[in-house]
């Protein structure tokens, strides 16, 4: 059984320039269910996505809302271990920061929003931040990778650290799902060749 289906475009280089990313348009599917993605990604801070869920049933509708970025790319995986397939969207902004977008199959009837949180909000894990945020998704475990900045905002380069964090899914407030860090680390940063 094909239990994650991993689809990346990465092209994080060239969107805060000016320049244009490539449209997204992909579908993911585990078994025969699963959503069509799609992303024109015309302007590096608005665009609009459309999700449209796959061999669902008929009360289930399409997504279509307004993004402050662009789609990269998206995973497929059950988050919230229901039998369900659900689905992470992965949204860089102009700044070069990272953010998701994620939604939960509720029985294959209809799809609610699995909210992903603001590092902004956390004074420890958001410490050095500057955003060029990578992320996996591994058995329904969301990984997050961002090098670490010293404080001091003239300084351009990455210190040679970066910090991991790990999410997993949990119930939310009014019954929502949400994605909350069950652990984090700073590591030395990988030399690249």
């Amino acid at each position: 059984m094909h239990k994650c289906l991993f689809f990346v475009l990465l092209i994080l280089s060239i969107h805060g320039n000016g320049q244009k990313l490539a449209k997204y348009d992909s579908t993911l599917k585990i078994g025969k269910a699963g959503y069509r993605i799609n992303c024109l990604n015309r302007l590096p801070d608005l665009n609009t996505l459309n999700v449209r869920p796959i061999g669902f049933k008929t009360e289930a509708r399409e997504v279509n809302l307004e993004l402050k970025g662009r789609v990269v790319s998206a995973e497929i995986d059950d988050l919230n271990n229901d039998g369900f397939p659900d689905i992470v969207i992965y949204i860089i902004d102009k700044e070069n920061k990272a953010n998701v977008f994620s939604i939960s199959s509720k029985n294959n009837e209809r799809l609610e929003p699995i909210y992903f949180p603001d590092i902004s909000n956390d004074m420890q894990m958001s410490k050095g931040y500057r955003g060029k945020d990578e992320f996996k998704l591994v058995e329904g475990i969301l990984f997050r990778k961002f090098p670490i900045f010293e404080l001091d905002t003239n300084i351009k380069e990455p210190t040679n650290k970066v910090r991991q964090i790990m999410y997993h899914v949990v119930p939310g407030d009014q019954g929502y799902l949400k994605f909350k860090s069950f652990k984090n680390f700073d590591m030395a940063a990988q030399a690249t060749n």
